[in-house]
Order: C-alpha cells, then sequence, then structure tokens
C-alpha cells in the first residue's frame, strides 16, 4: 500500500524556509517572486493557519550593497553585509505583506537562544505570542553578532529548530532542488527521486549531496539533518523546488516533492515528554483554578494556595487540587522563589512584587498535560 503524503492545504502551523538564491538573483531582490510567495501566505493564513517564515538573503542582498566581490567573505564581511541587508530583507515583507494586511515581526536568533534553557523558553513564548496576536514572524539567524562557534550555518536546521520550537506540524524547505534523490541527478541519470521518506536511516543519510548554489550554504546533507529534528519533534517536512511564483501552491496543486514523514502529532510528542518528567515541586490550588485546568486554562497564581520543592523555570512541577490529588504536570515559567512570592495573586501585580514584568501564568496551557 502507498503512503500517503501529508497534505500541505490543511496545515495548522506551517513554516516555510526560503532559500538565497530563491530571493536574491544577479540584479538584486527578486520582487515579484517575493510578492507571489506573500500572496500565498496570506491565503494560507486566511484559511486559519499560522505561518512562519524563515528567510534566508540578508548577507546576499548585503554584499551587493557594500559592493563586495564574489567568493567567500571573512565573519567581519558576512556580518556587516548581515547588518546592511536584514533591514532591507525584513522591510521587503512587510511590504509584501502589508497590502493582506498581514502584519510581521524580525526574529534573530543565534544558537546559543536554542542551547540555553532560559533562552529557549524565551523565544518559544514569544514566537508563541506573535502568533497568537496574528503576526507573521520573519525569523533569521542573527548573522551580525553570531561567531562561527556559536552559529547554525544554515537555514535549513534553523527552521526545522523553529519548527519544533513553534509546535509546527508542517515544515516546508523551499530550495533549488524538487526533493531528494537515490543518488546526484546531475551527476547519475539513474537517480531516483523519492517522493516520500518514512524513516531516516543511514542508506537515506548516505544520499546527502553538496550545494549546488554559489549564494546557498545549504546543501541536502544539511536538509537531511533538518528533517531529522523536524520528524522527531512531530512536524512533517518537505523539499520543493521554489523558482515558481506562488511555490507553497505549488505543493499544494501536486508540485514534485519529498515529504518526510513525522513521528507523531507535534504537540502531542511534546505532551508525552511533559508527562514523563518527574516533577521537581508542586502547586496546590484551589478548586476555582482546578475548574479553570479542566476548561483548558492556563494557571495564573491567583488560584495557587500552597508552593513546595525547589525549582527553576521551565522545570517540572505537578498541579494538586485542593483535595490533593494530582490534576496535572507541567513546566512553571517561574522559580520556586518566585512562583511563592506571587502565589495568591492577581497577575497584573506580578511586576509590582517582583520588580520586573513576568508572564501571566505560572504555567501556561501549551506547557501542561491535564
Amino acid at each position: 500500500m502507498a503512503t500517503l503524503s501529508p497534505n500541505i492545504a490543511s496545515a495548522r502551523r506551517l513554516v516555510v524556509k526560503i532559500g538565497s538564491a530563491l530571493l536574491v538573483g544577479p540584479d538584486g531582490l527578486r520582487g515579484d517572486w517575493l510578492r507571489a510567495l506573500c500572496d500565498d501566505v496570506a491565503d494560507w493564513r486566511a484559511q486559519g493557519a499560522d505561518v512562519v517564515l524563515v528567510s534566508s538573503g540578508a548577507i546576499a542582498l548585503g554584499r551587493r550593497v557594500l559592493d563586495l566581490p564574489p567568493g567567500a567573505l571573512s565573519l567581519e564581511q558576512a556580518q556587516a553585509s548581515a547588518a546592511v541587508g536584514q533591514i532591507r530583507l525584513a522591510r521587503a515583507y512587510e511590504e509584501a505583506l502589508a497590502p493582506h494586511g498581514v502584519r510581521t515581526a524580525q526574529v534573530l536568533v543565534t544558537l546559543e537562544d536554542t542551547m540555553d534553557r532560559r533562552r529557549y523558553l524565551n523565544s518559544r513564548a514569544t514566537m508563541q505570542a506573535l502568533l497568537g496576536y496574528g503576526v507573521v514572524p520573519i525569523v533569521n539567524e542573527n548573522d551580525t553578532v553570531a561567531t562561527d562557534e556559536m552559529r547554525y550555518g544554515d537555514n535549513d536546521r534553523l527552521a526545522a529548530q523553529i519548527a519544533v520550537t513553534a509546535g509546527a506540524d508542517q515544515l516546508l524547505l523551499l530550495s533549488d532542488v524538487d526533493g531528494l534523490y537515490t543518488a546526484n541527478p546531475k551527476t547519475d541519470p539513474s537517480a531516483r527521486h523519492l517522493p516520500v521518506v518514512e524513516r531516516i536511516t543511514p542508506e537515506v543519510e548516505a544520499m546527502g549531496g553538496d550545494p549546488v548554489s554559489g549564494l546557498s550554504k545549504g546543501g541536502m546533507k544539511t536538509k537531511l539533518m533538518a528533517a531529522r529534528t523536524a520528524v522527531s519533534g512531530g512536524c512533517a517536512m518537505a523539499i520543493a523546488e521554489g523558482s515558481v511564483l506562488r511555490p507553497i501552491s505549488a505543493v499544494a496543486q501536486g508540485a514534485r516533492v519529498t515529504w518526510f514523514l513525522p513521528d507523531g502529532d507535534p504537540q502531542l510528542a511534546r505532551k508525552r515528554w511533559i508527562a514523563a518528567m518527574k516533577p521537581k515541586g508542586e502547586f496546590v490550588i484551589d478548586a476555582g483554578a482546578a475548574r479553570a485546568l479542566q476548561a483548558g486554562k492556563s494557571l495564573l497564581p491567583a488560584g495557587v494556595t500552597r508552593v513546595s520543592g525547589d525549582f527553576g523555570r521551565g522545570e517540572p512541577v505537578a498541579v494538586l487540587g485542593p483535595s490533593g490529588e494530582t490534576l496535572a504536570r507541567g513546566l512553571t515559567r517561574y522559580t520556586s522563589d518566585e512562583a511563592r512570592r506571587i502565589s495568591g495573586h492577581r497577575s497584573e501585580e506580578i511586576a509590582e512584587i517582583l520588580g520586573y514584568a513576568g508572564r501571566a501564568a505560572l504555567v501556561h496551557r501549551d506547557d501542561m498535560v491535564v
């Protein structure tokens, strides 16, 4: 029986990665292509999907403005090019999406933002807030400050990490290839295109090749690394040739791609992970907060009557009802000391109590298993 491919038209949260070679041509920014891509983005949002764009192109744009010669750039040249190009890239997306009434935000990240737990949680909370406001985040690596040893180095892997961070169910890598082949089709006429990869085996990994574009950094090897990250987080991933106008629509209409199937639903996978963690503390809550949790609400400090244990921000806690029964497990957004200070208080009092603005919820519903 043939394996069914995911349907991009049904994506609930879609991350799209755009390669430099698609966005920047010999004459600079490909405005017609970008506007057509944004037509797609607006359509997907109109259908109820959240969309996140992970876009290359800042360095390619900036080096043209700085009139740097072709070839490899030093770290300083790349950072200067990124600084010049990033503002132009963000403005281009803003102008292309504005006619659709779509608001945008620029999000610049480094590898440290996903390696450090506190920064990862901050990044995740920010992304969730932006999507909750109906904003389309435009994500790129912060090449202006990232050093070689603390960089992703390519936006394929960055896009996969963003997809997992944002809880996306589908990731689309738009590139200059239409998917994975059993060998390099440019050098091997017997190479076969693989429409679906159910599992990334060593044999599949051996099919990776080298970059084929002077502008892009990511070859098939980096795309396979991205696929492994995405599918392990419950996110389906597709590799598609993106030079056509409205490339997301082209995928929906049957363009040739390679789909990598996920291990499971991203939210379910996250919930299972949280449920399996050993709590480092407990929140005892009142009856009103218990009813709110059962209704799918976040845990606010006002409903907490007691805090026990010693835990840091982002660590697992158990939520107990008035009679001591376990109602939920989740990841706390406050340390044990902070939680004790704000428990029983309204969210709008947090800043006055702690001396700084904090999150409204002690445990957000996205970080909790009831």
